[in-house]
């Protein structure tokens, strides 16, 4: 069990040299559960939204715990069937329900939960499957369209981003190599592929606040130029963004690119989580860093992304309009006002 509180001590006083050390029996761990074949369960949030609040942020920005490098290495072998699930905390529900006291605040937080993953319907794991299906009929067209690049249009962004030639748009829903079927988030609203690293243009405005470890980057800007982010400003804790995506070559650039319609639960209530796992399922988003293998035909795999990182950030509303681009220079809306056009 990983404790944000022992994070946040680490990064007030350890020396700074030791803050990107990442003990090797972590990494080593997660190999062998997936030479196990084992199965994975995740609990997010691992660390409290906001519990790094004061900690100077380009120390937080050299820490990459809770996150493991070599996740990437178990998911793109596709040797284990995980899933990710949110818990509700205390420190979590006061944190995004501010205004009430803290046992009303934890209740509300469960019973929002509850909600948007669909444990208020007759039977929970017909309704996933049903919704995964939708989303797996949505990134079926859009293989079928093969898009060259998708154009964000909305309050503070103009961005183009260009799709490899092999960019293979899919759910949540996957298969281990042994044939375990499992749906990797819950909840999950999204259909998502993998970006050309080398294509990325203009500029792109979060829609909501970014948890990145404990730190929650808020009023992010970003500007990219041939795929790289070239300019990360922010309202609070750019600083920790700016140190996560420095760790390596891959880091600046885009891993995923995912849309988000507005049949999802979670954008329909209006609650920001001010965590990833729910507020990336709000609104369409990036990720810098890593790719997944799976989001790539084989004979590509050499150009998609590759980093020791992947941050999800959240692009997308109700006002963010995206087209996509054909290899002819066509243009076709993809969704409007969070509406499949497609």
């Amino acid at each position: 069990m990983f404790d944000g509180r022992v994070k946040r001590l680490r990064l007030e006083l350890a020396p700074e040299e030791t803050l990107s050390y990442v003990p090797p029996w972590f990494g080593a761990r997660l190999k062998a559960l997936g030479e196990a074949r084992a199965a994975r369960i995740a609990v997010a949030p691992a660390i409290d939204p906001g519990l790094l609040d004061g900690v100077d942020p380009v120390r937080a920005g050299r820490d990459q715990m809770p996150f493991i490098a070599e996740v990437f290495d178990v998911i793109n072998d596709q040797t284990t069937n995980w899933v990710v699930i949110p818990y509700a905390t205390p420190g979590w529900a006061s944190t995004v329900f501010p205004q009430l006291d803290p046992d009303a605040a934890l209740d509300r937080l469960w019973e929002e939960l509850g909600h948007v993953l669909r444990l208020d319907e007759p039977d929970p794991s017909r309704a996933w499957q049903d919704r995964v299906a939708e989303l797996e009929r949505a990134a079926s067209r859009l293989n079928e369209l093969r898009f060259d690049a998708l154009h964000y249009e909305g309050p503070g962004t103009d961005l183009t981003i260009g799709l490899l030639p092999g960019s293979i748009w899919q759910s949540s829903r996957g298969t281990t190599v042994d044939g375990v079927e499992h749906i990797a988030n819950l909840p999950t609203e999204e259909v998502y592929s993998a970006p050309d690293p080398a294509r990325a243009d203009g500029v792109v405005a979060a829609t909501r606040p970014l948890d990145v470890g404990g730190s929650l980057v808020e009023g992010l800007r970003v500007r990219f130029e041939s795929g790289r982010a070239v300019s990360i400003e922010a309202d609070a804790n750019a600083e920790v963004l700016v140190g996560h995506t420095a760790v390596d070559e891959g880091a600046s650039r885009l891993g995923e690119v995912a849309l988000v319609d507005r049949q999802g639960r979670i954008g329909r209530i209006g609650t920001v989580f001010r965590n990833t796992l729910l507020d990336e399922n709000a609104a369409s988003h990036l990720a810098f860093g890593s790719a997944y293998a799976s989001s790539v035909e084989p004979e590509f795999h050499s150009r998609m992304n590759d980093s020791a990182v992947h941050i999800d950030f959240m692009i997308g509303s109700y006002e963010v309009a995206v087209t996509g681009i054909t290899r002819d220079g066509s243009r076709v809306p993809v969704l409007r006002g969070g509406d499949w056009q497609i």
